[in-house]
């Protein structure tokens, strides 16, 4: 193929990153900018270093494997790359100075233009997705065998691979584990673990990452200076931000910038062309939600909603900034990024040291929630404001742990201070957001407004509830789990064997097993659930059963009885096989033992209903 590879042909100009090829003359038409400046080479690959580092080491020192995949997400140079280094294993100059593969590529090879235009006779690229049958691999596997035509090397190029079928696959295993040496591999994917592990096996992985906002910047501005457009730095920062660490879609939003604008390219434009809003009344907003003044945050919410502003874009910014303030607070020098305007940068500094971290990760959250409500609602925009209403009304509110350890201190008068913020833009709540109880509110006697406001010191010893008597250790059993903690509960019936009891003292013995912080926990519960104070003392002593072998006691003695009752034995006789599972208690039948012990069964609960009756023999 002499007349592909001619050494005449070059680019248009010597500053274009990539080959010029379309047609001559002034009939030209028109190519896009992700095809125009696409990279001929490794130096014109931006973002990539580790793969150009790697690449490069490898061709020096001729240990060129034989087969590559390549794998990243759209747009970051996958097929490009591939073609790249099908370029570099056949490259080759009219006078013969080049005998083998090279990175250096100054100049226009014999094979480079055909290359580079997908029709080179032994550079065969294949879209997997269109040929994913055997049948495909087969004629891959049938031509592999022959010397290339002209080039050094043949280069089978399979963009999308994961689209292969199983026994395509399998197919291609052979071939890839003992190619010819003159056949090289390059595979390209976005669904690496759509691969199978045989195939990445045989194979050199290169992970190309997604492109850092600063450094699309820089390279778009510098095909703008190129195309001769003006365009704002700010809205190179949009773009890069929107493209997602993609060079190609970068590249076609810059292309839409340019066509949407028809001339200098400003941030305003950009922002319309993509429907975002202007990140600084993103900001604003965002300042409204924090100082929970909800009034002004629907006003500024509406505006941006007239000018066109999509409901659920103006979430994601929110959600956006709120991820970029963290991440300030967490690294300061991320605020340096020139990704971010000047405006965002300054304000993101002063939010980070404001706020706290909860309350970060919590609008965080609600705005990930409210997103997805927004977009399966019939009404965005009336969605999108309920989630702003519940921004701003928590934005003053302390975070859970906050309002316990209030409480616990205060009473719950510091949550009656903090709750009723006058700031959303509303009157301030005649009552605290955290009301007593209805049996305290209406014990409470009446007090001055100066009194209600200062803090009540005796509060506690005044609102105290009064000391609870026990007098039995399977009240203290039931009492536990009227308090729901069923992990005491649990342990008072299975790993302790009572001693002696009196109201405020209790002399147990331990299992084995028990826990070493049994005796510590429960006093400390006792003392808590009773307000008063409990002597809990372990005694050498063997003490009684457990609750539960008591319980499991009770239980044979039930079965057995059951089991010689006439009725019973008539049953089991006329249905062979069957066994007797449970006894139960009619509701009406008194126990048999003390009425101030608990019937405990199998499953931890206390008594039966009626509706059980049918059960019982």
């Amino acid at each position: 193929m002499t007349d592909a590879g001619a050494p005449d042909h070059k680019p248009d100009s010597a500053d274009q990153g990539g080959f010029d090829l379309g047609a001559t003359g002034a009939a030209k038409p028109y190519r896009v900018l992700a095809r125009k400046y696409r990279p001929s080479s490794f130096e014109d690959l931006i973002g990539q270093d580790a793969v150009v580092r790697t690449v490069s080491n490898a061709f020096e020192t001729g240990r060129i494997p034989q087969a590559w995949i390549l794998t990243g997400v759209r747009g970051v140079g996958k097929t490009t790359t591939a073609r790249i280094l099908a370029r570099a294993l056949n490259y080759e100059l009219p006078d013969g100075s080049v005998k083998g593969p090279t990175i250096h590529m100054p100049t226009l090879g014999v094979h480079c233009l055909a290359i580079m235009e997908s029709r080179h006779m032994d550079v065969l690229e294949m879209d997997a997705a269109s040929h994913t049958g055997v049948d495909d691999v087969r004629q891959i596997n049938d031509s592999v065998r022959y010397a290339p035509a002209s080039a050094r090397y043949k280069v089978y190029i399979i963009d999308e691979v994961h689209m292969l079928s199983t026994a395509a696959f399998n197919a291609f295993l052979k071939t890839l584990e003992e190619p010819p040496e003159h056949a090289k591999f390059v595979f390209a994917t976005t669904e690496i673990r759509k691969v199978p592990v045989t195939v990445l096996s045989r194979c050199q992985r290169f992970d190309l990452r997604r492109v850092e906002a600063d450094v699309l910047m820089k390279h778009l501005s510098n095909i703008a200076k190129k195309e001769s457009v003006e365009i704002e730095p700010e809205a190179l920062g949009i773009i890069a931000r929107a493209a997602e660490g993609s060079v190609r879609d970068s590249l076609s939003l810059l292309d839409q910038a340019i066509a949407h604008a028809a001339g200098h390219v400003r941030a305003e434009e950009v922002r319309q062309m993509l429907g975002l809003a202007d990140r600084t009344r993103v900001i604003d907003l965002f300042d409204y939600l924090v100082r929970g003044d909800i009034a002004s945050a629907f006003k500024e919410f509406r505006e941006q909603y007239d000018v066109g502003a999509d409901p659920i874009v103006v979430l994601s910014d929110l959600a956006e900034f709120v991820n970029f303030v963290t991440r300030v607070k967490v690294v300061p020098a991320t605020a340096d990024n020139v990704a971010f305007s000047e405006t965002e940068r300054l304000r993101a500094r002063d939010f980070a040291t404001k706020l706290s971290m909860r309350v970060l990760s919590r609008m965080f959250q609600m705005l990930l929630k409210g997103i997805t409500e927004a977009q399966t609602a019939m009404r965005p925009v009336i969605a999108a404001e309920m989630v702003l209403v519940r921004i701003a009304y928590v934005a003053d509110l302390p975070t859970p742990d906050e309002a316990i350890r209030m409480i616990e201190q205060n009473g719950g008068a510091s949550l009656a201070v903090t709750s009723g913020a006058p700031s959303r833009g509303m009157p301030a709540p005649t009552t605290s957001a955290v009301s007593a109880s209805p049996a305290r509110a209406a014990a409470a006697p009446r007090q001055s407004p100066e009194a209600s406001v200062r803090p009540q010191m005796a509060a506690p010893e005044a609102n105290a509830a009064p000391a609870r008597r026990i007098s039995s250790f399977p009240e203290l059993v039931a009492f536990a789990g009227e308090k729901r903690d069923l992990m005491m509960k649990s342990a008072l019936e299975s790993d302790v064997r009572l001693v002696r009891f009196e109201d405020g003292r209790l002399e147990i013995a331990l299992e084995r097993h028990a826990q070493r912080t049994l005796v510590n926990e429960l006093s400390r519960k006792l003392e808590q659930w009773t307000n008063r104070r409990w002597t809990v003392v372990v005694s050498n002593e063997a003490g009684q059963s457990t609750l539960r072998e008591q319980n499991l006691v009770a239980k044979g003695e039930r079965e057995r009885a059951a089991e010689a009752d006439p009725r019973v034995k008539e049953v089991l006789a006329r249905f062979p096989g069957a066994k007797l599972v449970e006894v139960r208690r009619l509701a009406a039948e008194p126990p048999e033992s003390d009425a101030s012990a608990p019937d405990l069964s199998d499953d931890g609960f206390a008594g039966e209903g009626p509706d059980d009756s049918d059960n019982d023999f």
